[in-house]
């Protein structure tokens, strides 16, 4: 069964309104400019407007429409090239969740968020080109938004950041 895209779109928008309004509910810690209310609400923020763009269309023409080719009498669609442990992809985020438990106390959080995030962009396809820079980069804005803007305290390990 598919869905059309303004249904899906709208169902985004709804679920992300619901989000933006709880997170408006919750109540500002006294003294910081930022609470615990910021973060779902830049969340929902964001999911409606996604939404939104799904509804409009917006984006839509950059889809390449994908070319089917007719097959011969008797002939077999020819599956795409996969490994024999494509399969367990499926585990990969369970496994980076106990990983990052695992090594972010002793390696710190910069080291083992460059190393999930390596991990990831291969396992989704990404050339060493692209991954590398991107867990190089990364950590730092990751660092940057929890650690400076939310300040949430994350372990440092072997490789403290310089603010």
């Amino acid at each position: 069964m598919r869905l059309p895209d303004s249904v899906t779109g709208s169902f985004l928008v709804v679920l992300g309104t619901a989000a933006a309004y709880g997170g408006w509910l919750l109540p500002p810690v006294p003294g910081q400019p930022v609470g615990p209310n910021v973060f779902p609400l830049v969340i929902g923020i964001g999911l409606a407007l996604c939404g939104l763009a799904i509804v409009f269309g917006i984006g839509h023409t950059f889809e390449e429409a994908e070319e089917l080719i007719p097959l011969e009498d008797g002939q077999a669609a020819a599956a795409p090239p996969q490994g024999k442990l494509y399969g367990l992809r499926a585990l990969l985020p369970p496994a980076l969740l106990l990983f990052y438990v695992v090594a972010a106390d002793r390696l710190g959080f910069i080291i083992t968020t460059a190393i999930m995030v390596y991990v990831t962009s291969t396992a989704l396809g990404a050339k060493w080109k692209l991954a590398l820079p991107l867990a190089a980069l990364s950590p730092f804005a990751i660092h940057l938004i929890f650690g400076k803007l939310l300040r949430v305290p994350l372990p440092a390990g072997l490789l403290p950041t310089p603010w």
